[in-house]
């Protein structure tokens, strides 16, 4: 992890342009958010400083697990060129291995621009730094990183029998980051059902913070619990991982 650091810091010009480019292109999420509150005033009841809490958790969630994922991305590269085969030789676990490969410190502009506004929403909503809110908070950023990093690992395990990833699974992952930023409620059942019970995005961020606001009228131990199902999904795909590794026939070269 600290050589993949060090060989992304060796252009440091590179660096911190691609970095402030990541910052301004995530703008656009949350300025086509403020557009839409600014036309209507609110979306489905929410304000734009209550959107910015969920918006907050959701990006700084994604940009974590994204960057710290980033190697299951790249995994169907190590099986084509059977480089995986070497990793069955280490004495260490091949799913650890797998993800200490390679960091992206790059998302550090997406993750400041999650902060950023998360941070203006907590003030506008006048929340206390030590407070029941910001415990939820905090629980649900850690579903979410949980929650997107098993997504990852659940689309490199792809590549066990497919061979490449599938490209299909961006729908719930960059898809999921862009479905998870607005209130469930503007969406089909059926949507909410499959990213609630399946893909538990809503669970994570969603649900808790809409429990906190008073727009879900639900208990309050739920706000608590609901994004430890973030946890649970990580653990399931470990899970899945090994399967894959255990039907993994190498390349056969």
């Amino acid at each position: 992890m600290g050589v993949s650091i060090r060989s992304q810091m060796q252009h440091r010009a590179s660096f911190l342009m691609e970095t402030v480019a990541n910052f301004f292109a995530s703008m656009t999420d949350i300025l086509g958010i403020w557009i839409l509150v600014d036309r209507f005033q609110v979306i489905q009841g929410w304000t734009l400083k209550e959107l910015a809490i969920i918006y907050g958790i959701i990006h700084i969630g994604f940009a974590i697990g994204e960057a710290t994922a980033r190697s299951f991305e790249k995994f169907s590269r190590m099986i084509i060129k059977g480089d995986f085969d070497r990793l069955l030789l280490r004495p260490l676990g091949t799913l650890f291995q797998v993800a200490s490969s390679h960091v992206q410190v790059l998302k550090a502009g997406r993750l400041l621009q999650g902060a950023i506004v998360l941070c203006w929403g907590f003030y506008e909503l006048n929340f206390s730094l030590f407070s029941f809110h910001t415990l939820v908070i905090l629980l649900c950023i850690l579903g979410t990183i949980c929650l997107f990093y098993g997504l990852f690992i659940v689309q490199a395990t792809f590549a066990f029998w497919t061979t490449d990833t599938l490209q299909l699974m961006h729908i719930v992952t960059y898809g999921g980051r862009e479905t998870g930023q607005f209130p469930f409620t503007i969406f089909p059942f059926g949507f909410r059902l499959f990213f609630t019970c399946v893909i538990p995005i809503a669970t994570v961020a969603y649900y808790p913070v809409a429990t906190l606001l008073a727009h879900e009228s639900l208990p309050f131990w739920i706000a608590l619990l609901a994004p430890l199902s973030g946890i649970v999904f990580l653990f399931l795909s470990t899970q899945f991982w090994k399967l894959g590794v255990r039907r993994y026939h190498s390349t056969g070269n």
